[in-house]
């Protein structure tokens, strides 16, 4: 597997995170083929890297109401 540079990343807080400090979930976005994904809580911590397409098909699931 190839690693992935992620020291410029800009992150972004999911709107589905609450503002309550819990289940913040942050997407950086500008990779061509994937989406890294971690918890707000721990920045420097280990870091999620999911397809794109299996990316798109979570948060549309989620927006649908498909998972709970």
């Amino acid at each position: 597997m190839r690693s992935i540079d992620l020291s410029a990343a800009s992150w972004r807080k999911s709107s589905y995170s609450n503002q309550d400090g819990g289940a913040c979930v942050e997407v950086s976005d500008g990779f061509a083929a994937v989406v890294p994904v971690r918890d707000s809580k721990v920045p420097h911590g280990p870091v999620l890297v999911f397809p794109v397409g299996g990316w798109a098909s979570f948060v549309g699931a989620v927006k649908s109401g498909r998972l709970p």
